[in-house]
C-alpha cells in the first residue's frame, strides 16, 4: 500500500483536495492478488473532445467562455499548490452537460514546480505541447499548462486543433505558421537550453490566429497571451483568470459567494476601517468597479476588516455583513468615472 500511496497521481489529488473544477478521487482500490490499481472517481458525463467531435455547429459563445474560465480556474489550484499537469488536451477536461460543469482530470503526467528542470522531454500530447518542450532538453515549468490552454481554448472555439503536426519537426512549423518565427532574443534563450540539437528557422511573419478564428477583441487578445512564444511572457493563471475575457465569469462567481464566505481569493488588499469609514468609502469612491466585501471583527481589533475588492464593470454597489455581532447594511452611489 506504500506503493501506492506513492503514485504521483494519487499523491496530486489528495494534495489538491476538494476543487469544484478538479475532478474528486473517492477512492483507491488495490488488488493485491492481482497486482491491479484501480482509482474510483466521481462520474461525468464525458470529456470535450467527444462534446465537440461531431459537431456541425459552434457551441454557445457563454458556454465556451465557461469551460474556459473553469479550466483556467482548476490550473491555477493547481499552481497555487505547486504542481502543473503536463497533458492538459480535450480528452483529459470532463463535463457534466446538464450542469456544464467542467473538471479537470488525469493527473499521471504531473509534477511538482519545486522540482528542477530538466524534466521528461516527451511530455504532453504533441499537439498542445509548448514550444519549450519541443525545442529544449526538458527546460520548462507550469507555464506549458498556459500554453495547453490556449490550443483546448482555440479547439473548442472552433471545433479543430490549432496545431495538428504530423511529428516534432511538422508542430514547430505549424506554429511558425500561425504565429511566426519568434524573435532572435527569444530563440537565444531556447538554444541555451537545447544542447542535443542545433535549429535555424527561416525568419517569417506568420498568418496570425485571426487568420485561424473570428472572434470578439477580448477572445482574441487572451488567446494570443496564452500562446506567446515566450514562456517568460505568457501568462499566468492568475492573470489570464483576471483577463477582460472573463469579466462576466467572474462577477458570476461573487454574486454567488457574496454575504456567505469571505472572498479571499479576489482579495487585493486589506483595510481596518471603522464602520463609518467603511460606508464613508462606499458612497465616496469615484469608480466604476463595483466592491462586494464581509468585514470581520476580531477579539484584537475593534475595528471591522474590508477583505475583499472584485473587478467588475457595474455600477459601484457595496454590502457588508459585521460577522458576530448580527450588523448589517449596504451603500450604493451611482457610478463615476475613473
Amino acid at each position: 500500500m506504500e506503493e501506492v500511496n506513492s503514485l504521483r497521481e494519487v499523491q496530486a489529488l489528495r494534495r489538491l483536495g476538494s476543487h469544484p473544477n478538479i475532478v474528486n478521487m473517492i477512492d483507491v482500490i488495490y488488488n493485491e492478488r492481482n497486482q491491479t490499481l484501480d482509482l474510483v472517481c466521481e462520474l461525468m458525463d464525458m470529456n470535450i473532445y467527444e462534446k465537440i467531435r461531431d459537431r456541425e455547429t459552434l457551441l454557445p459563445e457563454k458556454l465556451v467562455k465557461s469551460y474556459m474560465y473553469q479550466l483556467t480556474k482548476a490550473l491555477d489550484h493547481m499552481h497555487r499548490n505547486l504542481i502543473f499537469h503536463r497533458d492538459v488536451k480535450p480528452e483529459n477536461i470532463l463535463i457534466n452537460d446538464k450542469t456544464q460543469t467542467l473538471k479537470l482530470a488525469d493527473f499521471g503526467s504531473c509534477r511538482g514546480r519545486q522540482s528542477k528542470a530538466p524534466f521528461t522531454e516527451y511530455i504532453s500530447t504533441r499537439w498542445y505541447r509548448a514550444p519549450e518542450c519541443l525545442l529544449t532538453n526538458g527546460y520548462y515549468n507550469e507555464k506549458m499548462d498556459l500554453w495547453s490552454i490556449g490550443c483546448v481554448f482555440f479547439e473548442i472555439l472552433t471545433l479543430r486543433p490549432l496545431f495538428p503536426g504530423t511529428d516534432e519537426i511538422d508542430q514547430i512549423a505549424k506554429i511558425h505558421e500561425v504565429l511566426g518565427t519568434p524573435p532572435a532574443g527569444v530563440l537565444n534563450k531556447i538554444r541555451k537550453n537545447s544542447m542535443h540539437m542545433k535549429f535555424s528557422f527561416p525568419n517569417k511573419a506568420g498568418l496570425g490566429l485571426e487568420s485561424r478564428v473570428s472572434a470578439d477583441a477580448q477572445c482574441m487578445d487572451l488567446m494570443r497571451a496564452l500562446l506567446e512564444y515566450d514562456p517568460e511572457t505568457r501568462l499566468t493563471t492568475r492573470q489570464a483568470l483576471r483577463h477582460p475575457y472573463f469579466a462576466e465569469n467572474r462577477y458570476r462567481l461573487e454574486s454567488n459567494q457574496s454575504h456567505h464566505q469571505p472572498l479571499v481569493a479576489l482579495c487585493e488588499y486589506s483595510l481596518s476601517l471603522s464602520l463609518s469609514e467603511f460606508h464613508s468609502l462606499a458612497v465616496s469612491l469615484p469608480l466604476t468597479r463595483a466592491f462586494s466585501c464581509r468585514l470581520f471583527t476580531s477579539s484584537s481589533s475593534s475595528s471591522p476588516i474590508f477583505l475583499a475588492r472584485s473587478l467588475f464593470p457595474t455600477p459601484l454597489l457595496l454590502s457588508y455583513d459585521l460577522q458576530g455581532t448580527g450588523t448589517k447594511g449596504s451603500s450604493s452611489a451611482a457610478a463615476g468615472t475613473e
